[in-house]
Order: structure tokens, then sequence, then C-alpha cells
């Protein structure tokens, strides 16, 4: 049975790219703060069903909340970084991105007492207009990225790049090894079918059908969810009908697919999963 990467993106309700237009960073610390508890309930799920996950983790949740780090870590889940404040990467300059990076790079390594070697960018914002902040990951010790979606999306996505786990080149010739977020061909279309609001939005059967149709490909899959996406109770913040639709459908859904889901495949960290894949020879410049 082929092992596939299990990955949580630690990040609160508010974060969120959707919702924007609702909540802006300077409010961040006056809102609810439910990111732990709902952290700790994939944790106990993830501990009943003897799996292990990378959670990728936002700086600013680390920073306040080391302990749940720890938490994480000591249960034998790997750590990687989320960056530091889920802005666009896109919308930042590259010294603010390198500085951020560095920052949640450190602020992780100095709880974990661990180098940090993995890299999810928020909302998978490394397009084919932010590739520099490849050479970035590169220059500052990442050596695998999960960041790169091979889909058209209105936020994000790099159409054209590879499907399966590769090593990248950047443009500057360093590299990094990718695992990109799954797709699943429908004839010339790849049908985003990795997590998050596609597990809420699709009915579990095509999802399930998808994930399985690249393991019966031969490959492996990478999976994600957010903490609050099993968050029922979380505020409703109004913004408008897309975004609302795109966040809070199916919520009530999502914890008892993820528990249908740990038992129809099996799982493990990014690291895992990539100790058991044969790369391309070549990098592949994106």
């Amino acid at each position: 049975m082929i092992r596939n990467a299990l990955t949580i993106d630690v990040e609160d309700y508010f974060q969120v790219a959707a919702l924007s237009e609702a909540v802006s960073p300077e409010d961040w610390p006056s809102m609810e703060y439910r990111v732990e508890a709902n952290t700790d309930r994939l944790l106990q799920l993830f501990s009943d069903k003897d799996v292990k996950a990378t959670f990728f983790t936002l700086g600013w949740v680390a920073e306040r909340s080391p302990d749940l780090v720890r938490r994480i870590r000591n249960a034998g889940h790997e750590i990687a970084s989320h960056g530091y404040s889920h802005q666009l990467v896109y919308n930042q300059s590259p010294e603010v991105f390198r500085e951020e990076t560095r920052k949640s790079k450190g602020i992780l390594e100095d709880i974990t007492g661990e180098a940090i070697t993995g890299y999810r960018a928020a909302s998978y914002s490394i397009t084919a207009q932010s590739r520099w902040a490849l050479d970035i990951l590169c220059e500052e010790g990442f050596t695998w990225d999960s960041s790169i979606f091979p889909v058209h999306h209105d936020r994000y996505g790099m159409p054209g790049t590879p499907h399966e786990p590769y090593r990248l080149r950047a443009p500057n010739g360093g590299t990094l090894i990718e695992f990109p977020l799954s797709t699943c061909p429908l004839g010339n279309y790849r049908l985003p079918i990795a997590g998050g609001g596609y597990f809420r939005l699709f009915p579990y059967w095509l999802s399930r059908w998808g994930l399985g149709r690249i393991n019966r490909s031969g490959q492996p899959f990478i999976f994600y969810l957010h903490p609050w996406e099993i968050d029922t109770d979380q505020p409703r913040l109004k913004v408008k009908a897309f975004s609302r639709f795109r966040h809070y459908n199916n919520l009530d859904k999502c914890m008892g697919r993820l528990e249908t889901l740990l038992g129809d495949f099996h799982f493990g960290s990014v690291q895992d999963v990539l100790s058991s894949v044969e790369l391309r020879p070549e990098p592949v410049s994106v």
C-alpha cells in the first residue's frame, strides 16, 4: 500500500485569505483564539488512528503557543514552516518575505531544538510571479517545499509544473525537493483534489476516487487540512457570499470525512513519504 503525506496548516480562522476583507492582521490579537483547541482535536484523532503527519506551523501561532508546537513534536509529528504572517507571497517584497521566513524558521527551531527544513507558503502563493521566493528558501536552509499547486486558480497555481514529487531548480540555480499539491487528471483538466476546501466542497466519494486514482497510478498524494475546518463553532465573519461559501460550507462534515479518509488510505509525514519516492534524475526548472 502506498503511503501518502498527511499535512496540517496550523493557522486560525481569522488568518485565512478568504476572510481578509473582514479582518486585518492588526485585528488578529483581539480575535477569539481557537487554533490550539482545534489542533489538539486533530492530535487526538491522529493518536487514535496511529498516524503521523506534518504540521506546517505559522510563526505567528508558534510565537503565541510554543507549548502547542511542543505537543505536536512530542507526539512524533513533523514540524515545518508556514511562514510568519500568512500573507500572499506575491504581495510581499523579497526583503519582507526573507525577513518573515527567517523569523518563523528561527521561532520553530528555538521551540523544537531541531532544524526546520520544510516550507509551505500561505495559500500556496509561490506562483509564476513569485518564483524568486524559491531562491530565498534555498538560501535560508530549506531542503523541501510544498507550495506549488499545478492548477489554474484565482489566488494561486503554477500550471504546467510536475504533478508528482520532484527535484526543483530555483531561478538562481539552487535546488529543493518539491511535493506539489495533488491533482487528478480528468481528460486535459487537472482536478485539484488535495484537501482543504476541495475536501469539504466535493462529495467524499469524489475525493476518495480522485486520491485513489493517484495511488493507482503508482504515486503518493499529499493531503492538507486546517484546524479551523473542523470547527463548527467558530465565529461567522461578515464577508461576501463567495468567500462565505468557500470558508464555511460543510464544516460540520469535515471531521467525519477525515476519520473515514484515515481508514481508506495509508498516511505518514512528508519526510516519511519522500524517503520512499524515486525522484527524477535531473532538477526541473520552474
